[in-house]
């Protein structure tokens, strides 16, 4: 048996076109309204077929066939003749409207819809979906038939089906931004369920509405974003890398080709003189990888002069303050342990006091931009011919705290405070024009262990070992104050 509509051989036992969706009707299934509507209209012409033809007979009997012929004007057997033709003709009207109602009714997407519900209620999804393509060929706007039809797939488990009906939403374009919400959603919900977290990247990739991708944006691995764009650039650049969501991004400074085993980015990158490629990637918490981004920077600095130091290199007898002469723009960093000077060594804030013994320094320049100078060296020698010992300085400086009752004993406790203090000898100082001076400072432990140091700074002169706090005069220049 061949479908009457495309032609499709059908199999035995079908109701529905396989090829077209059209439902397969032996008889007419017509709606119960209608069908009472033509019922009605044919016992009303048999009614008045039967009356007229009483009325003939009784007519007949009364009259004469001169006076029928002259009323009627033509034979009896003609008129019952052009009677039956016109009632013939009404009721064959009446049913070709009917017929058209009912055409129409069951092209409907209401009908074809409560068919399809009707055949998924008892578990026939291949009816149920040829329903629901058969009112998408004639309605291709409707999305709820797509919709609907891509649900009966997955509860087929047939998930590839489902897809390719959710795509078509996509790809038509011309559906409402809700029913595309929609149809991602359903695809990436698939592919989620699936783990096929890449396919849902690449969906996001080519989605062209923002407010969708923003939605789904966990999925989504975007490359790296960099703060500067690519170029030469006359200062040090803190570069940031950032991405579009939680993850990881892993990346190299020479140009090479980064992977999982590449550094990995934490804080901006600090460009300083030279030239860099800086190339990365992101991997989001799914294991969905970007493609690699590469950006390169030239970074062209002038780099300041070493710091001016005053004093020599040499050996002396006397306490000497160390002055450094500064440049604009640029700040004085120093070590006095051999290691290189950076930004995160001594600042210079002034005048430094000779430490004892022999010391080196170094010192450098950094710019506002970052650039380092080449360092200076300096080394000196201090020896004070004559003076106590710095041990011996520390003891006197105590033994006078106790005897003013600052200290309760030589151990450090004080009545006004549960923790002890402890005092170290720091630098040697020149006050006024010829006194000098060991400078002490006080530290604090509350019990803990940990050393605090407090704002006070003790005086014990070098040669007598009399004990001073230090001070200012009103012109901020070294006093020393008795204790």
């Amino acid at each position: 048996m061949k479908c009457p509509h495309c032609g499709n051989e059908l199999k035995e036992g079908y109701l529905i076109c396989e090829k077209c969706g059209e439902e397969i009707r032996i008889v007419p299934d017509f709606e119960p309204e209608i069908e009472n509507r033509i019922t009605e209209t044919l016992s009303t012409l048999a009614a008045l077929q039967e009356g007229e033809d009483t009325q003939e007979r009784v007519q007949e009997d009364e009259e004469t066939k001169e006076q029928k012929e002259q009323r009627h004007g033509a034979p009896d057997e003609d008129g019952r003749r052009i009677w039956v033709i016109a009632s013939l003709v009404v009721i064959f009207v009446v049913a070709l409207i009917a017929y058209g109602a009912y055409a129409y009714h069951i092209r409907t997407v209401e009908y074809q819809i409560s068919r399809a519900k009707e055949y998924a209620a008892k578990e026939s999804y291949g009816e149920a979906i040829a329903c629901l393509e058969a009112a998408y060929a004639r309605y291709p706007d409707v999305a709820k038939l797509l919709f609907m039809e891509a649900d009966y797939y997955y509860l087929e488990q047939d998930n590839d089906s489902a897809l390719r009906v959710l795509y078509r939403i996509i790809e038509q374009g011309d559906f409402p931004y809700e029913d595309l919400e929609e149809a991602y959603s359903k695809i990436v919900t698939i592919y989620a369920n699936q783990g096929m977290y890449a396919q849902i990247n690449e969906l996001l990739q080519n989605c062209q509405e923002d407010e969708i991708v923003n939605i789904f944006q966990s999925y989504l691995a975007m490359e790296p974003e960099f703060s500067y764009v690519e170029g030469s650039y006359a200062e040090v650049i803190p570069l940031k890398l950032s991405s579009n969501t939680a993850g990881t991004i892993y990346y190299t400074m020479d140009g090479s080709k980064p992977t999982k085993n590449s550094m990995i980015y934490t804080a901006p990158l600090f460009l300083e003189a030279g030239e860099y490629t800086i190339s990365a990637f992101f991997v989001n918490d799914y294991g969905i990888e970007s493609g690699i981004v590469s950006k390169k920077y030239t970074i062209n600095l002038s780099v300041p002069n070493a710091p001016e130091v005053e004093l020599y290199s040499g050996e002396y007898t006397e306490p000497t303050m160390i002055a450094v002469e500064g440049i604009e723009g640029c700040r004085i960093y120093y070590t006095t342990d051999d290691s290189e000077p950076t930004a995160d060594s001594v600042p210079y804030t002034g005048p430094i006091p000779m430490p004892l013994g022999k010391t080196r320094f170094k010192f450098v320049n950094i710019s506002e931009e970052g650039v380092s100078s080449e360092v200076t060296l300096r080394t000196y020698t201090l020896t004070l011919r004559g003076a106590i010992s710095t041990t011996q300085a520390v003891s006197n400086l105590v033994d006078r705290l106790v005897e003013t009752g600052y200290l309760e004993d030589t151990s450090g406790h004080n009545k006004r405070q549960n923790g002890t203090f402890s005092y170290q000898f720091s630098s040697v100082l020149r006050v006024g024009e010829a006194d000098d001076y060991y400078t002490i400072y006080e530290y604090y432990d509350d019990g803990t262990g940990i050393l605090s140091r407090t704002d006070k700074v003790f005086l014990i002169q070098i040669y007598t070992g009399e004990a001073a706090q230090l001070g200012y005069d009103e012109e901020g220049e070294f006093v020393a104050v008795p204790v």
